[in-house]
C-alpha cells in the first residue's frame, strides 16, 4: 500500500462502505506499507463514518502500524487497543 495503489483502492471502496454497516479490512496479504497507506485507512475511517458504518482494521502491516504510534494516530486505527494499553487515570 503505497502511493501507486491507494487511489484506485480508495476509489473502490467509496461505494462498498456506502452498502455495509460492519465492515472489516483484512490486510493479511499485504506486507508493505508507507504513510500513503497510513492516509488511505485515515481516509477510510472518514468514508465509514459519513456512512454511518463500523470499520476495523486486522493485520495491518507493521510498517503502517509504526507511522501510525510516530504519528499518534495508532488510537483512531486500533480504538480497542489503545484503550486496552492506555494507563490508568
Amino acid at each position: 500500500m503505497d502511493a501507486a495503489t491507494v487511489g484506485e483502492l480508495l476509489k473502490q471502496s467509496k461505494d462498498r462502505f456506502a452498502n455495509e454497516k460492519d465492515i472489516e479490512v483484512d490486510f493479511a496479504g499485504v506486507t508493505d506499507g508507507d504513510s500513503a497507506g497510513l492516509a488511505l485507512l485515515i481516509e477510510w475511517l472518514r468514508v465509514a463514518k459519513e456512512s454511518g458504518s463500523k470499520l476495523q482494521f486486522a493485520n495491518v502491516p507493521g510498517q503502517i502500524t509504526a507511522l501510525a504510534r510516530i504519528s499518534e494516530v495508532d488510537d483512531l486505527l486500533f480504538p480497542a487497543t489503545a484503550a486496552a494499553t492506555a494507563p490508568a487515570a
